[in-house]
């Protein structure tokens, strides 16, 4: 019982005291993470009052790192990385080459060896992706020629990351020794790794995507989100039991796997509440180590550590993406973005100082410089643009911004659509918009309907609409309009959530009720079309006719008809609304 509570505690203490702390950074304008690394902090071992049991939240972290590393590999595509492979790969690379030299030097600096001041200064060249996205997302440059050179950037670095996550077990584990033998160990655990690759690519070639099939064709929601975590953490232990690789890379290769398949986009709707929920305690895990004797000791590592952080590792990549022959506000832009530090730099030292590698401060070290960088990283990507400004207007520099304004248009210049059901309404305002250049984009809940949507090319997208992680799988933040045309779903909720990911949004819906047009219109739809509205004009003007009626006569029954259902159940303005004759 006692262990029973402590469990209960640490999860209840833990999550309450990210929420509020979570929160309060939220209101200043921060990252929520801060306060996630402040609230482990608060109830952590060096603090008066409540201390949550550190064992117990660090079984609850590698959990959060299972799923986090599944969620990395769910948003993974190769092809991200394809598109800006010129500038992102050898840029990535130089910048890591020159973060872990900066690193390894201070390092050796304050003592430490040389393999330990590498593997510090790779563990500070990853930047978060969590907070890189939500500044790209909050400055509307996601989806911009920036947006994509950081996030190749990103998905090389991650890449290197993982394969250093692969690599370091192999070399330090108990009784392989440093250096002795390095050409075997290497060989072993290169042979471990195309195992467990290739268990994988069985996994989710043949038999993931029949799992995952069998278990949507019941239509339970709750068993589609048991079985996507079920195969995230059943493959992140396998991969540790069977091959000895780490359960980070083991969900990472999940993740990749099942992101691939057309269950995709709703597996990661599904498992992004659970992901969350557990991530949290993992930064929560990460401040309970944050020792302010420490801290206070090391002050000279933790300033060290946050100047190559905020200076050395953004400079590195500044300097690469102005040699690779892009505009200053591109390299600037870039640069910025990457001056923090974040999930995988914790991993990377925390398996690091589970086998020795790493002393104990180095936690200090990178909790200071996350919250620090973390802090500061939405401010120094706004100030991009006026510092740019400042120094063309001085003629300091030559712009670039024409080419990159153009970029931006043609990567905007395509219209898209965003189509909710694929019925026979959907189906049918489909081809209007293609006839009419607009490439739509189909949500359904229907796998058959999906499947055979890519088969004829067209772009479909496997989940629930009401998902904000299935509206962007689908390209809401860059579609002109959302048409809902599926009966029986929460239109109301999708119209939220989508305004809410592309505010100004053109909004067809589609309400079963007339009771439900009305919510739909409070939501922000611009037009809703009732289907027993239509059903009562259309039973109107038949009646009419059988009795006689002039069109005339009919035309005025309607419209009365129409001014009864439709200004009586929704609110002035609705665009509540039965088709016109």
């Amino acid at each position: 019982m006692p262990h029973a509570i402590d469990l209960i505690l640490a999860m209840t203490g833990g999550l309450i005291a990210a929420l509020i702390l979570g929160l309060f950074a939220k209101r200043l304008g921060l990252s929520p993470i801060v306060g996630y690394l402040v609230a482990g902090f608060l109830v952590g071992p060096f603090t008066p009052g409540f201390v949550a049991n550190k064992d117990i939240t660090n079984q609850f972290a590698e959990i959060g790192v299972i799923l986090l590393m599944f969620g990395v590999g769910l948003h993974f595509h190769l092809k991200d990385l394809l598109a800006v492979r010129g500038i992102a790969l050898p840029g990535a690379l130089a910048q890591i080459l020159v973060s872990a030299g900066l690193g390894a030097v201070a390092a050796h600096g304050f003592g430490w060896s040389w393999s330990a001041g590498i593997v510090f200064g790779i563990a500070i060249s990853v930047a978060s992706t969590v907070v890189l996205t939500r500044v790209l997302a909050d400055n509307r440059a996601l989806h911009t020629p920036i947006g994509h050179i950081a996030v190749g950037w990103l998905v090389v670095e991650d890449l290197f990351t993982i394969l250093v996550l692969v690599l370091l077990p192999a070399l330090y584990a108990p009784g392989n020794g440093a250096g002795g033998g390095l050409g075997t160990v290497l060989g072993l655990a290169l042979l471990k790794l195309a195992g467990l690759v290739a268990t994988a690519a069985v996994a989710g070639r043949w038999l993931l995507p029949r799992f995952f099939e069998y278990v949507a064709r019941t239509g339970s929601r709750e068993l589609f989100t048991l079985a996507v975590l079920a195969s995230a953490l059943g493959l992140a232990v396998g991969s540790a039991l069977l091959f000895g690789a780490s359960m980070a890379l083991g969900a990472f290769l999940a993740g990749m796997i099942v992101g691939q398949s057309d269950f995709g986009a709703r597996a990661a709707s599904d498992a992004l509440p659970m992901r969350d929920a557990f991530a949290v305690l993992f930064f929560v895990s990460v401040g309970m180590q944050l020792d302010p004797s420490s801290v206070a000791a090391g002050w000279r590592l933790e300033l060290a550590t946050l100047g190559i952080v905020l200076l050395g590792k953004p400079l590195a990549a500044l300097v690469c993406v102005l040699l690779l022959r892009r505009p200053l506000k591109v390299a600037c832009a870039v640069a910025a973005a990457l001056a923090q530090i974040g999930e995988f730099s914790f991993i990377l030292a925390g398996l690091a100082t589970g086998l020795d590698i790493l002393p104990p401060n180095a936690a200090n070290a990178l909790v200071v410089a996350s919250v620090v960088s973390i802090t500061l990283n939405p401010w120094l990507f706004q100030a991009v643009g006026p510092l740019v400004g400042w120094l063309e207007r001085r003629g300091l520099v030559h712009s670039g911004a024409a080419h990159q304004e153009a970029d931006i248009e043609d990567d905007a210049a395509t219209h898209r659509a965003v189509v909710v059901g694929y019925g026979p309404v959907g189906r049918t305002l489909c081809r209007i918009l293609r006839d009419n250049g607009i490439e739509p984009v189909v949500v359904e809940m229907n796998i058959k309907t999906v499947r055979m949507l890519l088969a004829e090319g067209r772009p479909a997208v496997h989940g629930d609409a009401s998902s904000r992680e299935i509206l962007l799988h689908a390209g809401i933040e860059t579609a002109t309009g959302l048409f809902i045309t599926a009966s029986g779903v929460d239109a109301g909720q999708i119209v939220s959530a989508a305004l809410d990911l592309r505010p100004g949004l053109r909004v067809l819906s589609r309400a079963d009720y007339l009771r439900e047009a009305a919510a739909q219109c409070r939501a922000g739809a611009q037009a809703v079309f009732s289907g027993e509205g239509e059903i009562a004009l259309s039973m109107t003007a038949y009646l009419m006719r059988e009795l006689g009626a002039t069109d005339e006569q009919i035309d005025r029954e309607r419209d009365r008809v129409r001014r009864e259902l439709f200004q009586e159940r929704t609110e002035p303005g609705c665009g509540a609304k039965a088709a016109e004759d």
